[in-house]
């Protein structure tokens, strides 16, 4: 959970950066360069500027909800965000580690799966021992949770 409010600073500074130093720059350089109703450089700039500003209000909402985010709430014993859970696909017999992040975090190349997405919606709540079916776009899996680790037993 770290990561992503570094992730979410690190994103803030940069985009603060553009918005303040390096977008000024370069609307007055296109504004040097004279006719301002024909200067593509200078449109093209303060979209620029219109996108960055409309993203940093964005990221600093995102980061001000992240901020107000009460992990006693997150259930112990079942699956919610920050959980790493080992799965059997029934069908497969094949087992799946899983950790369930914010859509931010999402990396599923990595086994990060967001909370949001169709297994991850489908794994919320669960203990081990369950057996789940989740509708996903390709069909249905169906998952029996061997192992939990929530939040709570990971920090």
């Amino acid at each position: 959970m770290e990561d992503l409010k570094k992730k979410l600073q690190d994103e803030i500074t940069a985009l603060e950066k553009e918005l303040h130093v390096d977008l000024p720059r370069e609307i007055a350089r296109a504004r040097a360069l004279g006719d301002l109703s024909e200067n593509a450089e200078y449109h093209a700039a303060k979209e620029r500027q219109s996108y960055v500003d409309a993203r940093l209000s964005q990221v600093r909402k995102r980061m001000r909800e992240w901020a107000m985010v009460d992990l006693t709430k997150i259930p112990r014993g079942r699956v919610g965000l920050g959980s790493e859970v080992v799965v059997l696909d029934t069908k497969k017999d094949e087992e799946i580690t899983y950790k369930l992040v914010t859509s931010e975090e999402a990396d599923v190349n990595n086994g990060k799966i967001s909370t949001t997405s169709p297994i991850g919606r489908g794994l919320l709540g669960k203990s081990i021992g369950d057996t789940v079916r989740i509708q996903i776009p390709g069909g249905t899996k169906e998952y029996e949770i061997l192992k939990l680790a929530t939040i709570h037993d990971l920090t």
